[in-house]
């Protein structure tokens, strides 16, 4: 398995971070990483985001957090945030050129799917997995359901997973959970309450966990 995507696979969770101010980014991802969330994905409508990415990848050690980049819609962005330090690209919706960009550069990709066609097209491109996106409008057994013929693709859903439904996503066969809102709470973090993100964090990394050892 390739190294990042075992790093997500250690993390469980895909922390997703999106419009995050820039003085509290590095208090953000040592919270999560502190709560065992270790995988840490900045969306690219995110003002600065390459910048941002940088100061993460600069601040943390290899094997302490491993960052990514979301909403990638083109090849363009893409590259541009790898450059910048980004390990793994998701995007909310299937993009050959964004997949063909990552393998170029020897990094992970996860389009964004709903259906099995989109995620075997995005598999056959090159995807190391899929983002089953937005999860929330199909819940827990449509990924049941996909993952009965397609065993071989790694899912993730996002998109409205929270603490109350990640155990049901994971028992349904997703690899990791992408969560944000639930997840981060930037309130707390302008505050400077970090240890309520750290608490968040490790309460989802123990669901996940525990639902791991259920399945």
């Amino acid at each position: 398995m390739n190294e990042t995507l075992s790093r997500i696979v250690d993390s469980g969770v895909v922390a997703v971070l999106r419009g995050v101010p820039a003085d509290q980014l590095i208090g953000i991802a040592e919270a999560l990483r502190e709560g065992g969330v270790t995988a840490v994905e900045i969306t690219a409508d995110t003002p600065g985001v390459a910048d941002l990415i940088e100061d993460v990848s600069g601040s943390f050690d290899d094997d302490e957090v491993v960052i990514g980049t979301g909403t990638v819609l083109d090849s363009e962005t893409a590259r541009t945030t790898l450059m910048a330090g980004a390990e793994f690209v998701v995007s909310p919706s299937l993009h050959e050129d964004v997949i063909e960009t990552c393998n170029r550069y020897g990094a992970v990709s996860a389009p964004g799917v709903m259906t099995p066609t989109e995620a075997v097209r995005g598999y056959e491109a090159g995807a190391d997995f899929v983002k089953v996106f937005p999860a929330k409008t199909v819940g827990p057994a449509h990924i049941g359901a996909m993952k009965g013929p397609l065993g071989q693709i790694p899912m993730m859903p996002t998109g409205g997973v929270g603490p109350d439904n990640a155990a049901d996503f994971v028992e349904a066969g997703a690899f990791a959970v992408g969560a944000g809102g639930a997840l981060v709470d930037y309130d707390a973090a302008e505050r400077g309450e970090y240890e309520e993100i750290t608490e968040a964090a490790r309460e989802f990394t123990r669901i996940v966990e525990e639902a791991r050892a259920d399945g």
